[in-house]
């Protein structure tokens, strides 16, 4: 299903290469993004671990767009931190894709196989 034009999509789904293990080895891959704000990016800067090691910004961007990962409907830089650096890779990639190019073809490479190729961001709530 397409939406209109002048609707303004603000949330997207993604789905991580290699996903968070939590306490009970449940694996979350699935999950949500929103668009970011100018507000998510004052308080991003504002956060004190920001201003001690700038790096962490992204852990904190990501926690405050990210709406929901696997069974997690709360997501913290903490949470964020167990994360695989190939899947922060993915997370920075898409974040891009959405906020600053617009574009919803995003490459990607199956994790079974390593075959590389093109797919359409979902929209949150459509399939």
């Amino acid at each position: 299903m397409r939406r209109k034009k002048d609707t303004l999509c603000t949330e997207f789904a993604f789905t991580l290469p290699r996903g968070l293990s939590d306490s009970e080895n449940r694996i979350h891959r699935h999950g949500v993004m929103r668009l970011a704000t100018a507000k998510d990016e004052i308080l991003t800067q504002q956060e004190h671990r920001v201003k001690e090691n700038p790096a962490y910004g992204v852990l904190v961007m990501l926690a405050l767009v990210i709406t929901r990962l696997g069974s997690f409907n709360s997501v913290s830089p903490e949470l964020l931190e167990g994360l695989l650096l190939h899947d922060i890779a993915y997370l920075r990639e898409f974040y891009n894709r959405i906020n600053l190019q617009g574009n919803v073809h995003i490459p990607t490479q199956c994790p079974h196989c390593n075959n590389q190729f093109s797919v359409e961001l979902e929209l949150a709530g459509e399939s």
